[in-house]
């Protein structure tokens, strides 16, 4: 990762390739955050959006945003969503609670991993992943154990560049309601911050930490961003907070 000076001109000379970007799960809240700050830094010359359902903005920033309506369950149908796309971001999820067992791992997994196999087919160079600490594949929790299976699954199809991101609990004001984040996020952030932020960290800074890792050069084909680096990331953004 370049240092905070670095960032400013390398976030520019990112602008001059001229590249394309996708987004999966720009209605969640990391993936709305995400596509902000995407238009806000005009790091594109092309947005598109990957989703079941169009969705409507009313600012002026998102009018030449474009929108691909899919069906999940037919996802080979709608291959040409996929290509031609530079970079790709994965913010798709679900939890147990609103989906049950079986439908939190038909999109956590099966939604991601297939996604994950057109975009590489469609020419896809950058592709990355919002996981969750402690993902493991072999965990006995079945959200930790869906997570550590999708990023081995999509490890396999080797990117050009695969950057994982394994967030603790994200602190933002959801519009979904989630009674149990909702707790969690006020327990962390009654914590102290050097304890919390082993745990926790807000949902803007996962989204900037994303976008610096974007800009600077990689460490390798898969790179894994565990909470703390994250933080790190985040925090030496060299743009104004939103």
């Amino acid at each position: 990762m370049a240092d905070k000076e670095a960032l400013p001109k390398l976030r520019e000379d990112f602008k001059m390739q001229n590249k394309s970007v996708f987004i999966l799960g720009a209605s969640g809240e990391t993936g709305r955050v995400l596509l902000k700050e995407i238009l806000r830094q005009n790091l594109f010359s092309k947005v598109t959006l990957i989703g079941r359902r169009e969705l409507t903005f009313e600012e002026e920033a998102y009018k030449n945003v474009n929108q691909a309506v899919v069906d999940f369950e037919k996802l080979d149908e709608y291959a040409s969503a996929f290509q031609g796309h530079d970079v790709g971001f994965c913010c798709l999820g679900t939890t147990r609670a609103k989906a049950g067992a079986e439908g939190f791992v038909r999109v956590d997994r099966d939604y991601v991993l297939k996604s994950a196999e057109l975009a590489k087919a469609g020419g896809c160079k950058h592709f990355n992943l919002l996981s969750s600490k402690g993902a493991d594949k072999s965990s006995s929790f079945l959200y930790l154990q869906v997570k550590g299976e999708v990023e081995a699954k999509v490890e396999e199809l080797k990117f050009d560049r695969l950057s994982v991101f394994r967030p603790g609990v994200l602190l933002c004001d959801r519009q979904e309601s989630r009674p149990g984040e909702w707790l969690a996020r006020k327990f962390f952030s009654s914590l102290p911050h050097s304890w919390a932020s082993g745990h926790s960290v807000p949902v803007v800074t996962v989204v900037r930490a994303m976008l610096n890792n974007l800009v600077s050069p990689g460490s390798g084909r898969m790179e894994l961003l565990e909470n703390k680096a994250i933080l790190h990331l985040g925090e030496d953004s060299g743009v104004p907070k939103l």
